[in-house]
């Protein structure tokens, strides 16, 4: 068995993007890419730029050889060996934690780059170092984040974030709007498709029946009126019964306060959460530390690291690679190529 292929199947080539280059992306991303177990499951090609993982490398203290490449069919993968396709973009002084809108362009450019190859069909999948949403801004790109600008460089018109842990997994109604936004936006037709993506996504990933939690809105799900204006009534509930006639198991709405727990416990395969912090804050309490941020309703298998860029880490060794490692594994699982030799 080699890095190419496990018994006969081929392994999915994986777009990786560097992030942001003063942040801790190159730190996480060197260890990941090099990692027995991620050679074992997939072939991981970098996006970024070659001199700033190397300046990883060393900082690290491993012992590797980071390679350009022009694409990513052209790789090798040997032991110790990183391959990039090498944009060149950022100046071999640029300091480590500090806000750079080159930095904040770079890793634009890469994630431009990765959609190219990924919908051109040269990789299979594309997993995401952390990129700085004020450095992105600074740099002109107005993006809130990986996930809307990949639906935009992909030309998708809705996606939904979804956040996978061991314990939990949890899909998003809204994500990167204010509360009161968040709460205007939510209706009927919008919950029912991020219901059916989310069962979408967990019979893609080997479970054919899930069970889905549908989070209220407010307090213990308004309880039957006593708190809210009837958002539960009017905005959720119609969805549910539009895609339980379907043959989808989803239940609620649920009380946000112990939905999580239930989850957790394996009561629900999938929790449907209606606004960012109501899905983020659990997630990140249950397992941060290898959790998986991934966007579902794209034409490419996107996954990435459920952290930011940790400025205040950044250049000093001490970033853990758990959450990278993990972003990989599901990004090889649920590669369409993995078992198609290309």
């Amino acid at each position: 068995m080699n890095a190419r292929t496990a018994g006969s199947r081929t392994l999915p080539l994986i777009a990786v993007t560097m992030g942001d280059g003063a942040g801790i992306g190159p730190e996480v991303v060197v260890p990941a890419v090099l990692d027995a177990a991620t050679l074992a499951r997939c072939r991981p090609v970098v996006v970024g730029d070659a001199d700033r993982l190397r300046q990883a490398a060393s900082l690290l203290d491993i012992d590797c050889e980071v390679v350009a490449v022009r694409e990513p069919a052209d790789a090798e993968f040997l032991p110790r060996r990183v391959n990039v396709v090498d944009l060149g973009l950022l100046p071999a002084d640029l300091p480590w934690g500090a806000l750079s809108p080159v930095a904040g362009n770079a890793a634009y450019e890469y994630v431009k780059r990765a959609a190219e190859l990924a919908v051109a069909g040269e990789v299979q999948a594309i997993c995401t170092a952390p990129l700085n949403k004020e450095a992105l801004h600074a740099a002109g790109h107005l993006y809130p984040g990986h996930t809307e600008l990949l639906a935009h460089l992909t030309g998708t018109d809705e996606v939904s974030m979804m956040l996978s842990t061991e314990k939990v997994k949890v899909i998003h109604v809204t994500t990167h709007v204010g509360l009161i936004d968040a709460v205007h936006r939510i209706e009927p037709g919008l919950v029912a498709r991020t219901v059916r993506r989310g069962h979408e996504a967990m019979v893609g990933a080997g479970v054919p029946q899930p069970v889905i939690g549908v989070c209220g809105i407010n307090p213990h799900a308004g309880e039957n009126g006593l708190f809210g204006y009837g958002e539960e009534e009017e905005k959720i509930v119609p969805a549910l019964e539009a895609v339980r006639a379907e043959g989808i198991d989803a239940r609620g709405p649920l009380p946000a306060d112990t939905a999580f727990f239930l989850a957790s416990r394996g009561d629900y395969d999938l929790i449907v959460a209606m606004y960012h912090d109501q899905g983020h804050g659990p997630v990140k309490v249950l397992g941060i530390e290898a959790g998986v941020n991934l966007t579902v309703g794209l034409p490419v298998i996107r996954t990435s690291v459920d952290h930011g860029t940790a400025f205040d880490i950044a250049g000093k060794g001490l970033a853990e690679a758990g959450s990278m490692l993990e972003a990989l594994r599901q990004a090889a699982e649920m590669s369409t190529g993995f078992a198609t030799a290309r």
